[in-house]
């Protein structure tokens, strides 16, 4: 019987798996195979059925598949039924859990894992026995007998890629994808899909949407929450049964409103449903690092309306809830949100719609406990009445018969309700009244007496946490249940890396699995907790800490075995290593050979061979052979490889070398690749020289060589690859006869970094000063060890360097780093997908760790600052230095003139500064001389001097001295702030001070020049400040002010000198706001001829001020320039033409100048003589005559004012204007209200004039106040009696 090479796979595995004596097997495999080449039947001889291979009984752990293997044979091919108990198995009739192949002639039968009956993790044995089946058939006919019920499906479907374990937060959406082929693929048939979560169906809703088509079967859960995690499983209805896959999915709590509340309960349900009453329950949510749960709300919400109302004022502090209240017929939802110190939690998913209906019941009025609330359960009366009915409960206390309304505020429409106040250590008894509106019934026939009883609590904590690998991501966790289960809900499994001391939560609703998602290599401690309807348990023990990598399993067979040499009696082979090496180290291999003729194996030698080289020895010459491998672990041998190549034994006499092996890969990037290999074992007629590398596409044999040169070492880095392409490659030897025979092609590699790759990070340790070269695996197993070379040669023994490693770490460490120890480093982690990286050490790079070694290894402590010196209050002096860093074990001591110094001085330091003082408190001519400060922190060291002699010292005794003093003078009242003066804006000269430390009795005196200067406003030093104004200040106010302060407890003295520089500040300061405030300059008519004036706020000869004219100065010597204290003003008598021009005045404050300009040029302009008559009739002075000159080209036309009114000519004002020339005004008899401003307007078409003059009439006899310009004077009577007349202007 032929059996090809698949089939032969499948025998070897059952053979390896399930203890069938290899050997055996195989002489019955080749006694088919003869027998079947033997016998040429002219037309098929039928044959008995016959059990080449019987079954056996087996022995599993519980949750482990079981495959159960037989082989068959007989003509025609006998149809097998398999048995249990003599009951026939029927696949369909329990989809998922029976499987039944035929391969070969290999009949199979997998059992899925058997369903836990506990809600714990227990181990038990589990005997399957009692299979059989009967094989049928009928000599000369071939019948088959029919199957109980087949399905109708006839479709063959194979699942291909299909969703893997999958995390999601809530609120999140996730789909579920699995990819397979359909034969036949109609469009219109899509294959039978159905979905499970937890062994669950699960049908369409706006929780879950499902799709099947195109080769894709999809599960949506278009908004995660908590309900939805669990085991998801796929099942498809096929031509021979069922295909499944199943996978994982959490949810983790989404992020809460309020920081550190608590998740959100889940698995809301609702039971009891009644006319007004319904029964919520739920379950708790994990909590790991919150706050302990306090209670829980809960909420219900009618259906068609969007609003939630609260059913309990307190949270509740169980997982069930009794809601009465409710309308009958309505429809309602609930939700749940737990409250712990912190906050509230957001809400759970809503459960399902309930209607409110009543309940029919023949039971009896009885009690039943709900947790810490009493539910009273009734029969509806019998007839009811032609009235709904509502119901009254009463209670009494123990045998009394006083009877007390409960349900006052509640009528009752539901035959049941929730009690609340019952009483520790009393007894109570119940009855119910039915009443409508015709009346009320009897009283029902009361309850035995009932207690309440303390709730049973939460559960204890579960036993004996034993955590043991699963895959490379997950591990099994299992436990011992609680003593104390207390109607336990399930378990909440919590994870912590190894020394984090951080938990976290690996399931989210409470039930037992797989621990999911965690990081492959590193280590792992669990703990568990029950849940039950009151909340959480106690953490159990935590677990025994867990490395993360695969479950141990025997290695896959390896492959590629190759010829490396033959001398006629002898083979060299070289193979590849398994590519599943079984979580554990390959500790050997075991060799098999057979002539290429024959089908019996020989064990070529009892010892295995340690490496993937062999040389097989005493070989016939001329005969092929073939040969077969085995690997071996921990775990056992695993399953032979295919058989090699039939090789000729016969010697190898080329010149060319032989062929290079074990071609590998390291250093894998986006875009190169490190390929590594052995040299070839033959070497030829002469010593290899080099190697040539080929390279060629995934699929392609076009190679093409990478290098033109050959390479004198076995490595060579390939760049230049494409990201994410695949690439073989293979080697040539080089000798001096010429280039030997190709490698085998390896395996492809793809140019893509590793996840999470890092790279070798050259460095020098803080504290010991040694370069070292530090790597950090991405992916390593409890097997892996990394491996360092130098040029790609492995580091074994070594004096120049040091290597350490513990789990994803590992540090070379050079002991005295030379120029001897440049060159390339690389580090390798076996047992990994080639995770690895190398460092290139050059001078430049050595010689710059060796300086940051030498600052290490010979440490002096940094300083911020070297040692210093200031003057602090009360005369004392301060020495200080301030380090970058000091530890709490810093030493140090100061050296002052080369004695240390032990005592009489304060010293400190702060850690947190760095800074190191001594505070000297009396410094005298004693302490000149120089200082030093010398600083030991560990092993560092530093040293700071500071020399203070000569001028330096001088200066800093008399600072001290100095401030001693003013300590003093600052313990009574004192000046904060000496004299100093500002200039307001009216240009008015304030000298001012702040006092500090005043009391009511505090007096204060000004003085100038030692005579004491009386204020119209006495000081007052309680406000802390005082100020002596200096108006219209000029050159008389110079002199020596003084403000004396004193008390009972002792008296200060300011001293403010207003002379020579300070005098030109003042002056400079009104200069300033007396220059921006200056007006144009304006004309002036006056007797002599016309003046130049510009008014301000403030004006002194003492100012510096300056007039140009045509922008040349005006000395004072040629023109009479003069000023008010209001205004400036320089005069020009007798005005002819050249005094035409461009005028201007400059004010200047020591920075800048203010400047006023006039131009009295201009063609054709009218000229003006300001002659002013004042005609003044003394006796008895009855009228005034106010007359002007004015000249003019044409004529100017002339107009008079009173005060900005014109004035119109009568019989008391005569206007007259004769010649053309002169212009008067006439006032007939003078009165006081004739006092004001009179202006003269002369304008004719060249421009015009305005010049004012003020009128101020007094009583006889009356005083006459000095006349400010500008300003009229106030009348001081209004008696008719005028004796004169005062003219401004």
């Amino acid at each position: 019987m032929l059996r090809a090479p698949e089939g032969m796979q499948e025998y070897q595995r059952m053979a390896a798996h399930f203890g069938r004596d290899l050997v055996q097997l195989q002489h019955e495999l080749h006694r088919m195979k003869v027998a079947t080449k033997e016998q040429d039947y002219p037309a098929e001889v039928p044959q008995a059925p016959d059990f080449l291979v019987s079954l056996r009984s087996h022995t599993v752990w519980e949750k482990t598949p079981v495959k159960l293997f037989c082989t068959v044979s007989g003509k025609p091919n006998p149809i097998v039924k398999w048995y249990r108990n003599n009951v026939a198995i029927e696949p369909l009739s329990a989809p998922g859990k029976y499987k039944i192949e035929n391969k070969y002639g290999v009949h199979s039968l997998i059992i899925s894992r058997y369903n836990l009956t506990h809600p714990q993790f227990t181990v038990r044995p589990l005997i399957v026995s009692s299979f059989h089946f009967k094989l049928h058939f009928h000599k000369g006919v071939l019948s088959f007998p029919l199957l109980s019920s087949i399905h109708p499906s006839k479709l063959e479907v194979t699942l291909l890629e299909s969703f893997g374990v999958t995390f999601g937060t809530e609120g999140e959406s996730v789909s579920l994808v699995a990819n397979m082929v359909v034969v036949p693929d109609l469009p219109n048939l899509p294959p039978e899909v159905m979905w499970y979560r937890d062994d669950t169906l699960l049908m369409p809703s706006r929780w879950a949407e499902m799709s099947i088509g195109g080769g894709v079967a999809k599960l949506t859960l278009p908004h995660l929450n908590k309900d939805d995690e669990g085991l998801y499983t796929l099942r498809i209805w096929t031509k021979d049964g069922t295909a499944e896959h199943s996978a994982y999915l959490f949810v983790k709590d989404a992020t809460p409103t309020v920081a550190g509340a608590p998740g959100a309960p889940m698995d809301v349900a609702v039971f009891d449903v009644n006319a007004d009453y319904v029964l919520v329950s739920w379950k708790p949510p994990n909590t790991t690092h919150e706050a302990p749960i306090t209670g829980y709300f809960v909420d219900r919400r009618k259906s068609g309306t969007t609003d939630w109302v609260q059913c309990n004022d307190s949270p509740v502090k169980v997982c069930k809830l009794p809601v009465h209240g409710l309308t009958e017929g309505a429809s309602y939802h609930f939700r749940v949100r737990a409250v712990n110190k912190d906050g509230i939690s957001l809400p759970s998913r809503m459960s399902s719609g309930v209607t409110a209906a009543e309940v029919e019941s023949d039971v009896e009025v009885y009690i039943c406990r709900c947790y810490v609330k009493r539910i009273i359960f009734w029969a509806p009366p019998s007839p009811r009445g032609r009235a709904p009915v509502w119901y009254l409960i009463e209670k009494c206390e123990g045998d009394s018969h006083i009877w007390q309304r409960v349900n006052t505020a509640v009528q009752l429409r539901s035959p049941r309700y929730p009690v609340y106040d019952m009483e520790d250590k009393k007894s109570y008894r119940f009855r119910v009244i039915t009443v409508n509106k015709y009346g009320s019934s009897e009283p029902s026939e009361p309850t035995a007496a009932i207690q309440k009883v303390d709730p049973c609590g939460v559960p204890s904590a579960p036993r004996q946490v034993i955590a043991s690998r699963n895959t490379k991501t997950s591990a099994f966790v299992q436990w011992e249940p609680p003593k104390h289960a207390n109607n336990l809900m399930g378990y909440y499994v919590d994870a912590s890396l190894v020394g984090s001391k951080k938990w976290f939560p690996c399931n989210h609703r409470p039930y037992k699995f797989v621990v999911h998602g965690l990081v492959p290599g590193d280590t792992y401690v669990f703990r568990v907790q029950a849940v039950n309807a009151y909340g959480l348990s106690e953490e159990s023990q935590e677990s025994a800490p867990l490395f993360i990598d695969a479950a141990l399993s025997t290695p896959s067979a390896p492959y590629d075995i190759s010829l490396l040499n033959c001398n006629g009696s002898s083979m060299t082979l070289a193979w590849k290593r398994p590519k599943n090496t079984g979580g554990s180290k390959i500790t050997s291999y075991y060799l098999d050979k057979r002539e290429a003729e024959s089908v019996e194996w020989k064990e070529v030698s009892p010892s295995p061979a340690v490496h993937r080289t062999f040389t097989v020895e005493n070989l016939t010459t001329g005969v092929f052979y073939e040969f077969k491998i085995q690997a071996a672990n921990l775990a056992g041998v695993g399953l032979p490889s295919e058989p090699s190549k039939a090789f000729a034994c016969e010697a190898w006499t080329m010149a060319e070398p032989g062929p290079a092996y074990d071609i590998s890969f390291w250093e894998v990037r986006d875009t190169s690749v490190l390929v590594q290999w052995k040299p070839p074992v033959y070497a030829g007629a002469g010593p290899i020289t080099g190697y040539f590398v080929d390279m060629a596409k995934k699929g392609s044999s076009d190679f093409v060589a990478v290098n033109a040169e050959p390479v004198g070492h076995c490595y060579l880095k390939v760049s230049g690859l494409e990201t994410g392409a695949s690439y073989v490659f293979r080697v040539r030897a080089v000798n001096a006869k010429g280039v030997g025979k190709a490698s085998d092609v390896s395996d492809p590699v793809c140019a893509k970094a590793l996840p999470g790759t890092k790279e070798i990070v050259c460095g020098v340790d803080e504290e010991t000063g040694d370069i070292f070269l530090n790597f950090e695996a991405c992916d390593v197993s409890e097997t892996s060890k990394f491996t360092w070379s130098k040029s790609y040669k492995e580091i074994t023994e070594s004096s120049r360097v040091s290597i350490t490693s513990s789990g994803r770490h590992s540090k070379l460490t050079f002991v005295n780093a030379e120029k001897e120890d440049l060159g390339i480093y690389s580090v390798a982690v076996t047992d990994t997908d080639g995770v690895s990286s190398s460092y290139s050490v050059n001078e430049e790079e050595l010689k710059k760790m060796l300086d940051l070694s030498y600052n290490i290894k010979h440490p002096i402590v940094p300083l911020k600052t070297e040692l210093n010196y200031e003057i602090l209050e009360k005369g004392h002096v301060r020495f200080w230095v301030q380090a970058k860093k000091l530890s709490s074990s810093v030493n140090y001591r100061f050296i002052v003139n080369d004695k240390a110094i032990t005592s009489g001085y304060k010293i400190s330091h702060d850690v947190s500064t760095g800074i190191i003082q001594m505070t000297i408190e009396h410094f005298t001519k004693a302490n000149e001389g120089t200082y030093t400060i010398q600083i030991h922190d560990g092993k560092a060291k530093s040293q700071s001097s500071l020399v203070l002699v000569g001028d330096a010292f001088k200066a800093a005794l008399k600072e001290a001295e100095f401030q001693r003093k003013e300590h003093i003078r600052k313990q009574g009242p004192h000046f904060s702030e000496y004299l100093s003066f500002h200039v307001t804006d009216d240009c008015t000269v304030m000298l001012v001070c702040k006092l500090a430390n005043v009391k009511k009795e505090t007096r204060f005196t000004w003085f100038k020049d030692d005579e004491e200067i009386t204020v119209d406003v006495p000081p007052n030093p309680m406000s802390g400040s005082c100020s002596l104004p200096i108006p219209m200040f000029s050159r008389k106010d110079q002199g020596i002010y003084k403000a004396v302060l004193g008390d009972d407890r002792g008296k200060d003295t300011s001293v403010f000198e207003i002379s020579g520089k300070v005098f030109e500040d003042i002056i400079n300061a009104i200069a300033s706001i007396a220059g921006s405030s200056a007006s144009d300059l304006v004309l002036q008519c006056t007797p002599e001829g016309i003046r130049l004036q510009c008014y301000m706020k403030y004006y002194t000869e003492e100012m510096k001020t300056s007039w140009f004219h045509r922008y040349i100065h005006m000395k004072r010597d040629n023109h009479i320039i003069g000023g008010t204290s209001e205004m400036a003003w320089m005069q020009i008598c007798e005005p002819t033409d050249k005094e035409k021009g461009h005028y201007t005045i400059e004010i200047h404050d020591g920075k800048k100048s203010h400047t006023r300009t006039f131009d009295l040029s201009g063609q054709g302009k009218w000229k003006l003589d300001f002659h002013l008559h004042i005609l003044c009739d003394l006796a008895p002075l009855q009228s005034l005559s106010l007359t002007c000159t004015v000249c003019g080209d044409p004529s100017p036309e002339v107009t008079w004012f009173k005060n900005e009114q014109e004035v119109v000519s009568d019989d008391r004002f005569k206007i007259t204007f004769e010649g053309g020339k002169f212009a008067s005004l006439t006032i007939n008899n003078v009165h006081v209200e004739d006092s004001g401003k009179y202006s003269i307007n002369v304008r004719n078409k060249y421009g015009g004039e305005f010049v004012e003059i003020t009128v101020s009439v007094y009583k006889q006899g009356g005083d006459i106040p000095e006349p400010k310009l500008g300003q009229m004077a106030k009348p001081i009577s209004t008696n008719q009696d005028l004796s004169l007349v005062q003219l401004q202007g």
